[in-house]
């Protein structure tokens, strides 16, 4: 066993007798040594109740005859980090998690791991480390919070976001917001709807780092609880058979995802946080690659934000393991041979999966779109191309021209966007905020929200070397990509000119000509950095483009 190296043999009495004084047995000491990696904190509603997951998969670790060692992290709230300062160290915290789960296995030689994130960085960041260190392992998240209520409908998180566009417009007053505010988040959960927590706990489980039901059982049910046990005990039989991650998350596994993030329309972070996971594996994926899976795979649910339906009834329609059984029998590109987590190849996981609502989970032949959920545009002004999640676009705005409105930070456009000064027909242009310049690559859930909340969701187009929140609907391109901070074309748009967002041929176009351009690139001069000390600092120094996942460079 790894853990022998810590415990076994004449030498290791002083390491033994440290474990002892945290009341460790000898007979404990024996067994295969799991460790319970958590991100419990309490700013995070979707981490507010990890300290229960891990003590069910601490006993499922003791029922199935090993010893459970738990350890924390970090997590920030992407939510309550949004539209301040906050949201420059949100993505560069996946950075820090995946190091953090790094050097405690390093430093400890446990013989197998589970994680047990919940929100949007801290799972790439946890499966990031479990590939790079490579020990056996899988994860279990917390779990999707329930939507609320509210005037007889179902809201979440994002429906506060665009109230306050509401309010601003005159269709919602001040007491009316308050109210929706006490109703939205009715509990602890990662965000109601296929936002960024709820999509990469589905990709876990799609990848088959994760057992069956992690994306979509509630947070707030007992079955969540009994999947935790679980987990805990299939770490055991992981670490007893020396399967380890990645002989799971091989090239297949990821395309395996990116077929389900395209069939449930899953946030545009997705092409930033499954590149990143799978360099930790050796495997490269490019933006082509994305591409080419959503001109595969249709679109076959359709989630709250850019549908009505919630990740509860996506559960009780069948879950992930549903809507990958209906891909496989609907001929789309699904490898069944891939082995996972239970120990068992996918195919033969799903042989027990079945769609029990077609009106969530709609058939290969009958999609909500024809292709999948996100598609890749480039360009002019995005040679090295750009996201947009088609499925959330009104189908008026998939095309659509019209003048740059300019704004060299969030917090500008934000200012116009709710002051009226935006105007129908507008392309709203935020930059230097990619990975480099914000740093951190700031979501822009607050100007996306106002937009849809000021009406003009069917007539303004956003574009941003910044990346956008999994709550975010509209035609809104993100990950533009060379970022302005680095000279992109983005840098160059002056106000008024011409923008051309064509998506269904995946086009990007600035209409300026060429000779214009080379000038206005001549002149052109990088803006001092936002952070000039601390880890922001470093981070912008060493991270790459947004179309490369925005990992660091190995290189100081």
């Amino acid at each position: 066993m790894r853990s022998d190296s810590m415990k076994k043999g004449l030498e290791r009495a002083p390491h033994r007798s440290l474990l002892k004084a945290m009341g460790y047995t000898d007979e404990e000491i024996r067994r295969p040594i799991i460790a319970v990696g958590h991100a419990h904190n309490e700013i995070i509603p979707g981490h507010i109740h990890l300290n229960t997951i891990a003590e069910a998969v601490k006993a499922g670790i003791r029922m199935a005859g090993g010893t459970p060692v738990s350890f924390g992290t970090i997590g920030v709230c992407d939510g309550i980090a949004m539209n301040h300062t906050g949201m420059k160290y949100s993505l560069a915290s996946r950075e820090v998690i995946a190091d953090s789960v790094e050097i405690m296995v390093q430093a400890h030689p446990f013989d197998g791991m589970v994680l047990i994130p919940n929100c949007d960085k801290v799972v790439p960041g946890m499966l990031m480390a479990m590939l790079r260190v490579n020990i056996p392992a899988l994860m279990v998240s917390g779990g999707p919070m329930l939507t609320g209520r509210f005037q007889g409908q179902d809201v979440h998180l994002v429906s506060v976001f665009e109230g306050v566009g509401r309010v601003k417009a005159g269709t919602m007053s001040e007491a009316e917001l308050a109210e929706l505010e006490d109703a939205a988040c009715p509990g602890c959960g990662s965000c109601a709807g296929m936002f960024t927590a709820n999509s990469m706990n589905c990709l876990t489980e799609a990848i088959g780092l994760g057992l069956p039901g992690n994306g979509t059982i509630p947070a707030v049910s007992a079955a969540r609880i009994r999947l935790a046990k679980e987990a805990g005990m299939a770490a055991v039989h992981l670490a007893t058979n020396d399967l380890r991650p990645r002989d799971i998350a091989t090239l297949a596994a990821f395309e395996n995802a990116m077929a389900v993030d395209m069939a449930l329309g899953c946030s545009t972070n997705t092409v930033l946080h499954v590149p990143a996971i799978a360099h930790e594996a050796g495997v490269e994926l490019s933006l082509e690659l994305f591409d080419q899976v959503s001109r595969q795979v249709p679109h076959i649910c359709s989630l709250i934000p850019g549908g009505p339906h919630s990740m509860q009834q996506l559960h009780e329609a069948g879950g992930v393991q549903a809507v990958m059984r209906e891909l496989l029998d609907g001929g789309c590109p699904i490898h069944g041979g891939v082995m996972t987590v239970t120990g068992k190849t996918l195919a033969e996981n799903l042989e027990r999966a079945a769609v029990r609502d077609r009106s969530i989970i709609r058939p290969v032949s009958a999609p909500y779109h024809a292709e999948g959920g996100i598609a890749i545009l480039r360009g002019n002004l995005a040679p090295d191309g750009a996201v947009v999640k088609q499925s959330a676009v009104a189908p008026e705005m998939l095309c659509h021209s019209g003048p740059a409105r300019v704004f060299n930070s969030e917090e500008e456009a934000q200012k116009a966007i709710l002051g009226g000064a935006i105007r129908p027909g507008d392309v709203v242009v935020i930059r230097y905020c990619g990975p480099k310049g914000g740093p951190g690559m700031p979501e822009m859930l607050s100007p996306t929200s106002a937009i849809i909340g000021m009406g003009l969701g069917t007539s303004v187009a956003l574009l941003t070397d910044g990346r956008f929140s999994g709550g975010t609907q509209g035609a809104c391109v993100g990950h533009v990509s060379p970022e302005a901070a680095e000279g992109g074309p983005i840098a160059l748009v002056q106000e008024g000119d011409r923008i051309s967002v064509d998506i269904p041929n995946r086009r990007l176009q600035l209409e300026v000509d060429e000779a214009e351009l080379a000038e206005r690139q001549k002149a052109w001069q990088p803006p001092p950095p936002n952070i000039t000390s601390g880890y922001a600092a470093r981070y912008a120094r060493l991270v790459t483009s947004g179309a490369t996942g925005a990992v660091l460079r190995d290189e100081i």
